[in-house]
């Protein structure tokens, strides 16, 4: 590999890049590319002067889009369902949030402003508490204004990042380990389910066996970077060859882009402009839904982390800058009328950190195809057909969380800490777990008791017990710890 030299610290990216052909192999390109990543923070970046588009770009490209139409639906669906909307809200707000997300946020933030600030995304955890938070008398506006003033807030204080310092290693195997399973576990269970339902039960199995026997050889031959498109395109021929029905049903257009048909009394989401006493219903789920975030970004970044040579540090994600742009991402999106609640982009990370690329050149075309896709519509109909669905997601997200965990459980000291972070997960969910096992892992309870005792006592006891109680309580007030009914 061509290694850098000490006179090249100061050129950009631009004075030291090399030419593919003068490395042996495409990995070795690809880890120089990543090595002279020099991006200005909240500056202009531009393509082909500070990063190149390479072919591993359009892996998480196609995998965001994917996953941003389903997690955006799922949403959407969610809201629709506890206000009375119909199935043409839904559609037409996910065409919205489509272009929100594409041509705002995506390639302007990510692409171009801050390439160090990863895609914001969907917020996945929040989809079971959007009854509840209906229920509490909350609204999806002033749930939106909040959780990003809230985000807001700890970005400028730095408290993402200074969180993801103290969570250990072994809590950051446990997270991944417990997100991937359940969520392997899910997805499987998920397409079970669907394939009886279609009186198909064998369409599942059959899928799911091909895909792992595709993913095992894409592993063995060094391209799992190519998982996400190429199963999703077999799981999606085997599935049409056994049978199940598809057809393109979305046609063309645009959705209404006005605030105020979003907002309206008798439009959009019926529901008008949120008054005082509906901020101060939504402020324990804005609170849980911040809180949420710390773990999410952890495991984007720790991926990176362990996809990316040791010299790339000017590539990884910054947390706090990831903070803010999803922040003010889902500010701005609530006020013109989305329906999505934002947090780190994980079907963009994910495979963009085992393609072994940056954020930006995949950024920009993730925000083109979401773009193209809004405008065309059918597009969203094979990315939401269920064979493709569940594929992406599995060799896209969780498979891959699932060996990045196994990965950093390198000792004993780290499979303690791991196994308690799993268990304190399934007792509650993943923000209780790492909140608690970040706890009694920095105290010295579990984990690496040296680690411990060269922490400051504000890293060792003030600041997680403070994130636990936040946490905790958050959980508690809506209903989310079992035994302790909400308190709406």
């Amino acid at each position: 590999m061509v290694e850098n030299s000490e006179h090249d610290k100061g050129l950009t990216y631009k004075q030291r890049r090399k030419h593919k052909s003068e490395f042996k192999t495409r990995e070795e390109y690809l880890n120089y590319e990543l090595e002279i990543a020099r991006y200005k923070r909240w500056g202009i970046n531009l393509p082909f002067r500070d990063y190149r588009f390479e072919l591993e770009d359009w892996v998480p490209a196609l995998a965001a889009t994917i996953g941003k139409i389903v997690m955006v639906a799922a949403m959407a669906g969610a809201f629709a369902a506890q206000f009375g909307l119909d199935a043409a809200f839904i559609a037409e707000n996910v065409r919205y949030e489509m272009l929100i997300a594409g041509i705002l946020f995506v390639i302007v933030f990510s692409g171009i402003l801050n390439p160090r600030a990863n895609l914001a995304g969907t917020h996945g955890p929040m989809i079971p508490l959007i009854p509840l938070i209906a229920v509490a008398g909350g609204h999806p506006l002033a749930l939106g204004v909040l959780i990003g003033l809230f985000g807001l807030l700890l970005s400028v204080f730095k408290g993402g990042s200074k969180l993801v310092t103290l969570t250990g290693v072994g809590v950051r195997a446990g997270l991944l380990l417990f997100l991937g399973a359940t969520g392997t576990i899910g997805q499987i269970a998920l397409f079970n389910k669907w394939a009886t339902n279609a009186h198909l039960p064998l369409v599942s199995v059959v899928v799911i066996f091909v895909t792992i026997a595709l993913y095992a050889y894409l592993a063995r031959a060094k391209l799992r970077w190519l998982a996400i498109p190429l199963c999703s395109l077999v799981a999606g021929l085997v599935a049409f060859a056994m049978g199940v029905p598809f057809e393109f049903v979305t046609e063309p257009g645009l959705p209404n882009m006005s605030p105020f048909y979003w907002w309206g009394e008798t439009t959009g989401w019926k529901l008008g402009w949120p008054t005082f006493s509906e901020y101060i219903a939504v402020i324990p789920f804005a609170i849980l839904a911040v809180a949420m975030w710390s773990p999410d970004f952890l495991g984007h970044r720790v991926f990176q982390e362990l996809s990316y040579p040791k010299k790339a540090e000017h590539a990884l994600m910054d947390v706090d800058d990831t903070m803010t742009v999803v922040s003010f991402r889902q500010i701005v999106g609530s006020i013109l009328g989305g329906a999505n609640i934002s947090s780190s982009w994980g079907t963009y990370m994910i495979p963009a950190a085992i393609a072994k690329r940056a954020i930006p050149a995949g950024a920009m075309l993730t925000g083109l195809l979401c773009v193209v896709c809004s405008i065309l519509g059918f597009p969203m109909d094979l990315a939401m057909w269920e064979p493709v669905l569940r594929v992406a997601l599995l060799v896209g997200v969780f498979l891959p969380l699932l060996e990045a965990g196994m990965q950093m459980v390198a000792n004993e000291k780290d499979s303690q800490s791991a196994g308690i972070c799993i268990f304190a997960s399934a007792l509650v969910n993943p923000v209780f777990g790492w909140s608690l096992a970040m706890l009694l892992d920095n105290l010295g309870f579990i984990g690496d008791k040296d680690r411990a005792k060269q922490l400051s006592f504000a890293d060792r006891l003030v600041i997680p017990s403070l994130m636990f109680v936040i946490c905790g309580g958050a959980l508690a007030l809506v209903g989310q710890i079992p035994g302790i009914p909400s308190m709406f």
